[in-house]
């Protein structure tokens, strides 16, 4: 009798183990769709930004990545990425690339620019794109889980983005003062008196996917902006050589820089 009952309970807690394993096997594949649907619905949304004139070798150049935005007709970049372009008088030659326009790209200008949080907004000439939305970035916590999507070598893989996974595993000011003055120049000393935080995120990223939208896993909004150069060069100002930190700057100033197109 005794043994019978071992043999029951060893059956049942058999049962029960499996069925646990069987569950969280659904719940990871389930997971899994989701982000790859997630993923799939982001794509399209992603430009390449650069410009196309015909006497450069090779005639198009890629700067970095962009997303549409408000109706699919403006794009949120980082400013870095296109003051190459205005400081070298190539603005009529800005272009935003995508699979489905042509291979010189389609013609863009610049309709806002943030200097200070490394933002700007274009607005192109072609067919409206897939819209991301812009979410609240001040509701961001550590540990959320983020998507990032863009170039990060550049159109060498062609017109086909690429995602990265992470978390938000820092929220943090953007600069902190030195313990030398000396290493704090003019612009650093304008950020230390009007203090703003920046994400950090545990996923690679390279300086290609400047301007590639941080996006949260759980709702598929867009919560920062990934910045390979901008950031890293005031958050790791004291350091002799940069490290491997993924940076983006919040969301919530896209939201202010729109405010500003008439």
């Amino acid at each position: 009798m005794k043994r019978s009952a071992e043999i029951i309970i060893f059956a049942l807690l058999f049962i029960f183990l499996l069925s646990s394993s069987i569950k969280a096997d659904e719940t990871e594949a389930a997971e899994d769709d989701r982000l790859s649907g997630l993923i799939k619905k982001v794509k399209p949304s992603i430009v390449a930004v650069g410009t196309y004139y015909f006497n450069d070798l090779p005639k198009a150049a890629y700067l970095g990545t962009g997303f549409a935005i408000d109706g699919g007709k403006r794009i949120v970049t980082n400013y870095h990425v296109i003051l190459p372009i205005i400081e070298k008088k190539k603005t009529p030659y800005l272009r935003i690339f995508h699979a489905d326009f042509p291979d010189i790209g389609i013609k863009a200008g610049i309709v806002a620019t943030d200097e200070f949080h490394d933002l700007a907004i274009l607005e192109h000439e072609s067919d409206p794109l897939p819209v991301l939305k812009i979410g609240d970035s001040s509701s961001v916590r550590e540990g959320y889980g983020v998507i990032f999507t863009g170039y990060p070598i550049g159109l060498v893989l062609g017109l086909n983005p690429t995602t990265h996974s992470g978390i938000i595993s820092g929220i943090a000011p953007l600069v902190k003062p030195s313990p030398s003055a000396r290493i704090i120049d003019g612009d650093l000393i304008r950020h230390l008196n009007v203090p703003y935080n920046i994400f950090q995120i545990d996923g690679t990223a390279f300086p290609g996917n400047s301007g590639s939208p941080v996006i949260l896993k759980s709702s598929g909004e867009v919560v920062g902006v990934i910045n390979m150069v901008f950031i890293r060069g005031k958050k790791e100002h004291a350091l002799s050589d940069p490290t491997g930190i993924t940076y983006a700057i919040p969301s919530d100033f896209i939201k202010a820089l729109k405010k500003t197109i008439p």
